[in-house]
């Protein structure tokens, strides 16, 4: 009797774990598409071109200066005095420095803004994740699995959304 008892419990047991696991609703979102492939990605690339368009110029003329500056004390047809040789020396050191250090701060600005970009970005997927969520009674939904069904993956609703939230 007692193994009776304990085998329908058990029973009981495994059908209610069943019904709850059948109740849960799992979504997974796939962040590397949905930045691929959103509006507000592309966007604030071309934004972040337009604004570091001009630094990036000017540092390009830099380089084929100090190039050139490099080409003209290699090629010399006429020898230089040494002085003259020590000044040009000089000015392409400082050039070469200047443009090092330009370089530097674009590298860091521009990480910084990319940065500031995609914070801002992620705060709006999140909030059309959290929407769909609410929307379609998710438990959860993650962003971030070793493997994943395809019958759970809502990228394409999330990249959808962000679509229409851009047009707005």
């Amino acid at each position: 009797m007692l193994k009776y008892i304990a085998i329908t419990g058990l029973a009981i047991l495994t059908l209610s774990s069943s019904v709850a696991q059948a109740e849960t609703k799992i979504g997974f979102i796939n962040n590397q598409r949905v930045l691929a492939e959103s509006p507000q990605a592309a966007k604030a690339k071309k934004r972040i071109e337009k604004d570091f368009e001009k630094r990036d110029q000017e540092l390009q003329r830099m380089v084929k200066q100090v190039q050139a500056l490099q080409a003209a004390l290699d090629k010399t047809a006429a020898p230089l005095s040494e002085t003259e040789r020590r000044m040009k020396e000089k000015e392409l050191a400082e050039l070469t420095r200047d443009l090092q250090r330009k370089q530097r701060e674009f590298r860091e600005d521009l990480s910084q803004r990319q940065n500031d970009e995609m914070a801002l970005i992620f705060e709006k997927i999140n909030k059309t994740i959290k929407q769909i969520a609410d929307a379609e009674k998710f438990d959860i939904i993650f962003q971030d699995a070793v493997y994943f069904n395809q019958r759970i993956d809502i990228t394409d609703k999330v990249i959808k959304a962000l679509g229409d939230g851009a047009t707005k």
